[in-house]
């Protein structure tokens, strides 16, 4: 009995193959990048690599994401099946099969697809696996060894999370068929639906939803700001999207019926109408493949922009090779540290260039209107209006700069980053008011804020006494006060893992007997910051490296599943027109009639799923920019063109697919396929 029960589930998927075996190859392809993010993120390769611990929590976070977004996915195509295949299992029930005998043909049938899909995508994961690692190693800047190799832990993952997401899509598929009626089953394909009515409130609420979501991506000024929002208002433009797509589509429908010109035109007239009784199921398909295309856009566009930005932006982080700051350290103790460095710079064979070196006092304030707050009372709404702001005695300035910069008592200059400063005095707290009697238009004092997420402000006061004195107040504002800094910079002309050696040897030397801050200079428990530019080099690749790939990875599932969507919609709706063609060609409706009605239905709604992800990328724009400027990418110039490049690319590819997917719905409904 059981042999009988398995050859009609083999039966089954091989008749209808032009809906499974897409099915398959999507399992497959999801179960294959799984595998290849998690060899990636469990295997050995990345962890006795440096950088690559780095990359693997990157990829680490992919495992998640790709188990949850096949859930999600899996479920909505399995409905495009259990829809097609209601008709075979209701003619089972009528000839007499019970409901448990079409279970066990239901459950073998999942048994098949599942031992198939997990078979080819492990197989196909182990073989793309090693490009994969090939792809890693480059990004790192290192070699990876020759040979295949699996991961039974990985494939282990696999069996367990798709299993489950397998036995819970069978148990949703028996729910559908225990539930139903024999005749119900027998008839699913033929019922229609009937025509919606245009639904305003639903069509308002996603108006309200995304207009929201917009005001908050264009709004939010903050980076930290951005990180809070940024997942509800996604949320929000999921909702808002599908709402607008159902309910908005079917006023659509409802004006291109009025609109006589347009409507009673043979290829307008039937494709229109149909769309009309099918609206329900259309939108939602619609705004599904708006959803995947606008994450589409947003992942390439984001991840590519950091990995081929990644060279400038560790550039502008790390402004010199070798960064030294010594913390609340006396004035007399700096000619002896800058010495020390020299020296172990001759011992090196080596001189620096591009030296900076000048204190400053760094704290963070709220500002409210021309006041800066300082103390904990600004606690409750912390990230909004916060900015870092680093005191400079005007001297340094003049110094460097090489224009005399004189300020009286009581008097500063101003120079703002990324968020202007309009007021004429500001007020530091208690401390005391300044007159704002400069605002300068250039400033390369460069320390280390140079990747600051949040708004600079530069406060030159009048000289060091006024900038001890500030720090001596806000000694009792904070409970983790600021120290005063001294950062000392400079370049070096030599090989990489030269200056590697270069920046270990003096950090490790400073403290020692013979160093500026030994037990016998007096400043032992000074504090030291450092920072080597080819220290860093590794993990900072690995991180945009990393971002990078699995960008490539989870952007190509995304299309993968916009392409599946579309192909879906497409054979369904062709089954579903199929006799109401074949009527039409009866009473004489030519074959190139045919194609223009179907032209037609294809062009109505063709672009807007495309239309609506631009909008959606474009006002995600500005808070994607803030985000990435967390990430140290501030070029927002170089990031438009990117987006931009990536959505006219996509659009191609978008052309292409639907070209080839709508090849499907004409040769059902033209009686090429039956």
């Amino acid at each position: 009995m059981t042999g009988l029960y398995l050859r009609l589930a083999a039966s089954g998927i091989r008749k209808n193959g032009r809906t499974y075996i897409p099915y398959i190859l999507t399992c497959s392809g999801m179960i294959m990048m799984f595998y290849i993010i998690g060899f990636l993120s469990f295997g050995d390769f990345l962890n006795n690599v440096r950088g690559g611990n780095l990359m693997m929590d990157m990829l680490g976070f992919g495992v998640g994401v790709m188990v949850v977004f096949s859930a999600i996915f899996l479920f909505y195509t399995n409905s495009f099946l259990i829809k097609r295949r209601k008709k075979e299992l209701g003619l089972y029930n009528i000839l007499g099969m019970g409901k448990l005998n079409i279970a066990r043909i239901m459950i073998w049938e999942t048994l098949i697809i599942f031992a198939i899909s997990l078979t080819a995508g492990i197989g196909a994961g182990i073989l793309f696996s090693k490009l994969a690692m090939l792809g890693a190693a480059k990004m790192l800047g290192e070699q990876a060894a020759v040979g295949f190799e699996a991961n039974p832990f990985v494939m282990t993952l696999a069996l367990i999370f798709y299993g489950i997401i397998f036995f819970l899509i069978l148990l949703n598929s028996l729910r559908q068929v225990f539930k139903s009626r024999p005749i119900e089953l027998l008839h699913s394909e033929s019922t229609g639906e009937r025509p919606p009515k245009a639904r305003v409130i639903p069509a308002l609420l996603g108006l309200v939803l995304l207009g929201t979501a917009y005001y908050m991506a264009i709004a939010i000024k903050e980076p930290i700001t951005a990180v809070f929002t940024f997942f509800i208002a996604v949320l929000m433009v999921i909702a808002g999207t599908y709402l607008l797509f159902i309910a908005g589509s079917v006023a659509y429908c409802k004006l291109l019926q009025k609109n006589k010109n347009y409507y009673y035109k043979t290829n307008h007239f039937v494709s229109v109408s149909q769309m009309t009784y099918r609206m329900k199921r259309n939108g939602a398909g619609l705004a599904s493949i708006c959803i995947l295309s606008t994450m589409v856009l947003v992942t390439l566009s984001s991840t590519i922009c950091l990995y081929a930005g990644e060279e400038r932006m560790l550039n502008q982080r790390y402004p010199r090779d070798i960064m030294l700051s010594p913390h609340s350290v006396e004035t007399e103790a700096v000619p002896p540290f800058i010495d020390y460095v020299h020296k172990k710079l001759s011992e090196h064979g080596e001189q620096p260039q591009n030296e900076l070196y000048y204190p400053y006092l760094n704290i963070t304030g709220k500002f409210v209107g021309d006041e800066i707050l300082l103390s904990p009372r600004y606690s409750a709404n912390l990230i909004d209006d916060v900015r870092s702001i680093y005191i400079i005695p005007a001297e340094e300035y003049s110094r460097i700069m090489g224009e005399e910069l004189e300020l009286s008592d009581g008097e500063a200059a101003l120079y703002c980053k990324l968020q202007p400063y309009n007021h004429d005095t500001l007020k530091l707290d208690e401390f005391g008011t300044f007159s704002i009697t400069k605002r300068l238009e250039r400033f390369e004092l460069i320390g280390n804020d140079v990747a600051d997420v949040m708004p600079s402000v530069y406060l030159l006061v009048k000289d060091t006494g006024v900038m001890e004195d500030i720090y001596e107040f806000q000694l009792d504002v904070y409970d983790y006060p600021s120290r005063v800094t001294y950062y000392f910079g400079f370049d070096l002309d030599c090989p990489d893992d030269k200056k590697l050696k270069i920046y270990d040897d003096i950090r490790h030397g400073i403290w020692d007997e013979n160093g500026p801050f030994s037990e016998e200079s007096g400043y032992y428990d000074t504090a030291v910051s450092g920072s080597c530019i080819e220290s860093d080099r590794e993990e900072f690749y690995a991180l945009y490296g990393g971002l990078f790939f699995l960008g490539i990875l989870l952007g190509s599932v995304f299309i993968l599943a916009a392409v599946l969507i579309m192909y879906y919609k497409q054979v369904s709706e062709g089954f579903e027109d199929n006799k109401r063609f074949e009527i039409l060609r009866n009473v004489g409706m030519t074959k190139q009639e045919i194609r223009k009605s179907i032209n037609s239905q294809v062009l109505t709604v063709f672009f807007v799923p495309l239309i609506a992800a631009g909008i959606h990328t474009a006002f995600a724009f500005s808070i994607i920019s803030k985000l990435l400027r967390l990430f140290a990418m501030t070029d927002v110039g170089f990031f438009a063109i990117v987006t931009i490049c990536c959505y006219i690319a996509f659009a191609i590819l978008y052309v292409v697919m639907y070209t080839i997917t709508s090849r499907s719905y004409y040769s059902i409904v033209s009686g090429k396929v039956n």
